[in-house]
């Protein structure tokens, strides 16, 4: 049995919603399952249109003490982290109770990237009887399959640029920085860190119009893969229609991911928008890419 059929008739599931549409997409396929879900939408990051179409509660980055007591009054006991979030800074969460008394181990996760923040949290949660669970689990046709999703698909040197940034993020990835990466013709020229991927392709247009950038419009690739050894239930790597968008823009030729381990937010639209823009999508097998 896979794990998405395993846990359907668990209760509720519980989202607790960053910014973008992600949450909204694995609330719709959870509910097609016929599986109820509580949305828990994180103040200054969900967006409030979306959050709405379900029940819902809205809570501060912090407030652990409210979602565990609002979580088990609903009957959750699985729960999914998903959306975009800016880290906050230690000092600014403003905890309640319920976080006050998980301090300690919120301060020891702290010490680390989002990898080892995002795992520290998870057994805070599931200290407090929740099971935690990654967005494909519950909705495994989020992820990017293998091969070229629309109309068009990367040539050879373009594999070539895609299997190099791959290389790089296997290295890089043992530091806990970022997922993405923009090669063109085996040179990086842009590394994501904390900034996220959008903010990295308005910097790739930016040196594109202030003449810092050699290469010729239309080539470039963004290369994105999770980290080696990252607890693959947060934070997995993901495009989407405002990817497709930042990548046109800053005059580049594709998106190459790594397929089984890729989120694709809004999926028909995301490869719509890529054919429009004459730009591939490329799903890399695993295997291929170690």
């Amino acid at each position: 049995m896979s794990s998405a059929a395993a846990v359907d008739t668990d209760g509720p599931l519980a989202i607790i919603c960053g910014g973008g549409t992600l949450p909204l997409t694995i609330a719709d396929s959870v509910s097609r399952r016929g599986r109820p879900v509580v949305m828990f939408a994180l103040r200054g990051h969900a967006d409030a249109t979306l959050v709405a179409r379900y029940p819902h509660h809205w809570l501060r980055v912090g407030q652990f003490g409210a979602f565990a007591r609002l979580a088990k009054l609903a009957g959750c006991r699985d729960v999914v982290l998903i959306g975009s979030l800016v880290r906050p800074g230690l000092w600014a969460l403003r905890p309640d109770f319920g976080a006050l008394l998980a301090l300690p181990h919120i301060m020891r996760a702290y010490r680390g990237g989002d990898n080892h923040l995002l795992s520290g949290v998870a057994r805070i949660f599931e200290g407090h009887g929740f099971r935690m669970l990654g967005a494909h689990e519950v909705a495994p046709e989020i992820l990017v399959p293998e091969g070229a999703l629309g109309r068009f698909d990367a040539s050879a040197d373009q594999r070539g640029d895609i299997a190099f940034g791959l290389s790089y993020l296997r290295a890089s990835g043992a530091f806990d920085i970022g997922q993405a990466v923009v090669v063109a013709r085996n040179r990086i020229l842009a590394v994501e860190a904390a900034e996220g991927t959008d903010q990295m392709l308005r910097r790739i247009k930016e040196l594109r119009a202030t003449g810092r950038l050699a290469t010729a419009a239309g080539e470039g690739v963004l290369v994105k893969a999770a980290k080696p050894g990252q607890d693959k239930r947060f934070d997995l790597p993901s495009i989407g229609p405002n990817t497709v968008a930042g990548v046109a823009n800053a005059g580049m030729a594709g998106i190459g991911v790594v397929s089984g381990t890729t989120v694709i937010a809004d999926p028909e639209r995301t490869v719509h928008d890529a054919d429009s823009a004459r730009i591939f999508i490329v799903g890399i097998s695993p295997d291929t890419a170690q």
